[in-house]
């Protein structure tokens, strides 16, 4: 299984979405700051989840997300 997941930083007020094969993993790496591009907004809070059968369905998906706007997506979905 492969996943996309968004997180929220309140530090930064600001929504970053990935994909991965381990959400926890790759949560731990985003808020010990082995993740460079989201180290300034540790702590990150994971926010919503999908979850794919192949790797290329979860970075369509993410490609997606990220052309709508994290935000605007999530508050389609009614997580927001």
């Amino acid at each position: 299984m492969f996943f996309i997941y968004v997180l929220y930083s309140e530090r930064l007020t600001k929504y970053y979405v990935g994909s991965t094969e381990d959400i926890y993993k790759r949560l731990f790496a985003h808020n010990t700051g082995k993740a460079k591009f989201t180290s300034g907004g540790i702590p990150w809070r994971l926010v919503h989840r999908e979850s794919f059968f192949s790797r290329s369905e979860a970075i369509i998906a993410e490609r997606r997300i990220k052309k709508r706007g994290i935000k605007r997506y999530l508050q389609d979905r009614g997580v927001l």
